[in-house]
C-alpha cells in the first residue's frame, strides 16, 4: 500500500479530467489564474491547481491530490513494470510532487499530465525490468493475463487485455524507451496529445509525427496493413 504525504495509507479510486502541467516552471501564477473549482466537479470541488497552491501554506492539503489520482498512477505503473514496482513508483512520484509543487504551473487545472511526467521519468529507471516483463508476456500462452485492482477501470482493462497479448507485447519490448513513453500515455493513460506533449515536455508537433511512427512499427512488426 502507499502511504501519502500526510500519512494516509489509502489509496481510492481515481478522478480523471482534462488539463494539464509542468513541473520545470516557476509558480507565478496568482490565485486569479487558477479555475476557483475543478472542471467537472459538483462546483465545490477545489481543482488539482488550487489544492497546491493551499499547499504551499498548509502542507496537508497536498493529500487531496494524492487522493484524486494515486490510484490511477499505480495501474498506470503496474501495467507497465508489475505490481512489485507500483507502490514504489507510485510513492517515489507523489514525493516527487509534493517536493516540487512550488513550481506547478496553477494556469493548469489538471495535475494528472504533470504526474504521469514525473511517473515516466521513475519508470525509465526501470527500462530493463519493463523490457524483461514485456518479453516474458511475449512467451506468455495468448489468452494469459494478470488479475489486478486496476481491472476494474474498463479503459485499463482493455489497454491491459491488449498489451497481454504476446505478439503486441514483443512489438511494445522492441521500441526504445521514448517511443514506448509515449504510446502509453496516450493508450494506457489516455492522455491527450496536448496533455502528452505537456507530460513529456515535447512540442506537440513531436507528439504527432512520433506517434505516427510508432504506429508504423507496430503495423510491421504485428504484420498488420499500413494506414493510409
Amino acid at each position: 500500500m502507499v502511504r501519502t504525504v500526510t500519512g494516509d495509507t489509502r489509496l481510492p479510486s481515481a478522478d480523471r479530467r482534462p488539463g494539464g502541467a509542468r513541473d520545470d516552471e516557476p509558480n507565478d501564477s496568482g490565485p486569479e489564474h487558477a479555475p476557483a473549482t475543478y472542471p467537472g466537479g459538483n462546483g465545490d470541488e477545489p481543482s488539482d491547481a488550487r489544492l497546491i497552491e493551499a499547499s504551499l501554506r498548509a502542507p496537508e492539503r497536498f493529500a487531496g491530490v494524492f487522493d484524486r489520482h494515486a490510484d490511477e498512477i499505480h495501474a498506470y505503473a503496474g501495467r507497465r513494470l508489475g505490481p512489485e514496482h507500483a507502490d514504489d513508483v507510485t510513492a517515489e512520484t507523489f514525493f516527487v510532487a509534493f517536493r516540487k509543487r512550488h513550481r506547478y504551473d496553477t494556469s493548469r487545472p489538471d495535475a494528472r499530465p504533470w504526474l504521469y511526467g514525473i511517473a515516466g521519468n521513475l519508470i525509465s529507471g526501470h527500462r530493463r525490468a519493463e523490457v524483461r516483463r514485456l518479453r516474458a508476456l511475449a512467451r506468455a500462452p495468448h489468452d494469459a493475463g494478470e488479475r489486478g485492482a486496476h481491472e476494474e477501470e474498463r479503459g485499463a482493462e482493455r489497454a491491459s487485455a491488449a498489451a497481454l497479448r504476446p505478439a503486441l507485447a514483443a512489438a511494445l519490448a522492441r521500441l526504445s524507451s521514448a517511443e514506448r513513453d509515449l504510446l502509453l500515455l496516450v493508450a494506457w493513460a489516455d492522455l491527450s496529445y496536448e496533455e502528452a506533449a505537456e507530460a513529456l515536455r515535447i512540442p506537440i508537433g513531436t507528439v504527432r509525427s512520433r506517434l505516427h511512427r510508432v504506429r508504423a512499427k507496430l503495423r510491421r512488426h504485428l504484420d498488420l496493413p499500413q494506414e493510409d
